[in-house]
């Protein structure tokens, strides 16, 4: 390739770089990423620990596959992609130790598989980097190993983007297509809202491009994945409008509400921040937060210099549009939901870090170097800083539960058996029983269910100490079981004084 002969050391081999053909790399840049994978692996099985016990959520998608336990309510924005990717050991097991090993092991390979379709768009360092920087925020290494569909919708999106990218600058390769088709569909199987934010920029360009056949896979891909939650909305819901309306309902409503703060208060290790009040974490836990997209920007930059700025300004418009909703049209925030934003702004802000450490001159060489290396090693601190504390505080949330599964049992409420009440779900899924709620967002019975169910096995109705029951079991003999009170509805099931 020729180039002016002013023309700058760093664009002319960034240009050059950018001509060859996305072909099979170096196996020196496969294995460093598998390394990567590893290590990603090991973190989280050492820092999460395959013990900690099933959440809320994880409840919710994982029983609706499992033989040894009622499946409980699957409400409207749910979507079975989880469900699905668990059902290779929950099907059988009801080990949360294997469980844990076996998603950990899967998001490792995720990773190390999303991160090889960018080969050849950026230098391995970079793609080390990145994976690296989206592999130990906090939010991933604890969200990897649970049975959440965030993190697969980040892994879908780097796949789907990166691949789009790669048939476009080779047309003729069948495998980047079909590589489309299959992050598409991981998205939409997961979330296929967030798969549809995702993928708005890149049906654009396909359009605008006039590449019928990626467009055609990225729509095959979202179709592959979200028919069967558009089956299931009109098999349970009502209809699809009736579904993505009881979705808005139960999500507080959608609209334009600003939820940049409730983002921020949850980036101290909140994973529900709903409602999203309380002070702000301290500043050197959400600093990294603002320098973000001040990387994403230098990168963009130095991509745009480099004459190579669409391999960045793709996964940079994809990020934006995917945190959009989670930003600004609810009222509450979780910091999984940004998950394939950061995954996707990994890669302009990794091409940027390498840049500020290769690029400079003179005496700002090392001065950048050390400055970045510090910012590097504090930023990996307060990550895993924030990761321990939220473990903990889940394993202690989870263990009560188990303690208040473990008191029910001694109140003869066991299989086959009805919790309802304050967390029903989770103390439902602990003790082995069905969960049900007469009013809320998980509504799945009315009071004359639960009163025809106590006829027949045991039913217990959970408050708070000092909590209000339920009208159908104000009369119900009370017991304080841990933090709660319990009452068990009177019958041949209810327990002796």
């Amino acid at each position: 390739m020729t180039h002016g002969a002013g023309a700058p050391p760093t664009v002319t081999r960034r240009s050059e770089e950018s001509s060859r053909p996305a072909g099979p790399r170096p196996a020196r840049d496969t294995r460093a990423l598998a390394v990567l994978a590893a290590v990603f692996t090991l973190a989280q099985l050492a820092l999460v620990r395959p013990t900690l016990g099933l959440g809320w959520d994880e409840i919710v998608y994982t029983s609706q596959v499992t033989t040894h336990h009622p499946a409980a309510f699957f409400s409207a924005p749910r979507s079975r992609g989880v469900s699905l990717l668990v059902a290779p050991v929950a099907s059988w097991s009801d080990s949360t130790v294997l469980l844990r090993i076996y998603l950990a092991l899967l998001s490792g390979l995720g990773l190390y598989l999303a991160l090889r379709v960018w080969r050849g768009l950026f230098p391995a360092p970079v793609l080390v980097t990145a994976g690296a920087f989206f592999a130990f925020l906090w939010v991933t290494l604890f969200y990897g190993p649970q049975a959440m569909p965030n993190y697969w919708v980040a892994i879908g999106a780097l796949i789907a983007v990166g691949a789009f990218l790669r048939h476009r600058r080779d047309p003729s390769s069948a495998g980047t297509l079909w590589a489309v088709v299959a992050g598409a569909a991981l998205m939409a199987w997961m979330r296929p809202t967030d798969a549809v934010w995702v993928s708005v920029p890149l049906l654009v360009l396909a359009a605008a491009w006039r590449r019928p056949r990626l467009l055609a896979a990225l729509v095959g891909g979202l179709l592959a994945g979200g028919v069967p939650w558009v089956i299931e909305a009109y098999a349970s819901f009502g209809g699809l409008s009736e579904r993505l309306a009881e979705a808005s309902r139960i999500q507080g409503g959608l609209g334009l509400h600003m939820a940049v703060d409730d983002q921020l208060r949850s980036l101290g290790g909140r994973a529900l921040c709903r409602p999203c009040t309380g002070e702000m974490p301290h500043p050197v836990v959400t600093l990294w937060w603002f320098v973000l997209p001040l990387l994403a920007v230098l990168g963009l930059v130095v991509a745009v210099r480099a004459h190579r700025a669409l391999r960045t300004v793709v996964p940079l418009v994809c990020a934006v549009t995917a945190a959009l909703p989670y930003l600004f049209t609810i009222e509450y925030a979780a910091p999984r939901f940004l998950q394939p934003a950061y995954a996707l702004l990994a890669l302009p802000v990794a091409d940027a870090l390498w840049y500020l450490v290769t690029a400079p001159r003179g005496r700002w060489r090392p001065v950048l170097r050390g400055v970045v290396a510090v910012g590097l090693a504090g930023h990996l601190a307060v990550q895993l800083t924030v990761l321990v504390h939220t473990v903990n505080r889940s394993d202690a949330s989870r263990q009560d539960w188990a303690r208040t599964a473990e008191g029910l049992h001694r109140l003869g409420v066991r299989p086959p058996c009805l919790v309802t009440g304050h967390e029903s779900i989770p103390i439902g899924y602990y003790t082995g029983c069905s969960s049900g709620a007469t009013a809320g967002n998980n509504e799945n019975m009315t009071a004359a269910d639960v009163r025809r169910t106590a006829g027949r096995v045991p039913v217990a109705e959970i408050t708070r100490v000092g909590g209000r029951p339920n009208a159908y079991a104000r009369t119900w003999p009370v017991h304080r079981v841990e933090d709660y009170e319990i009452r068990v509805a009177p019958g041949p099931h209810a327990p002796r004084e």
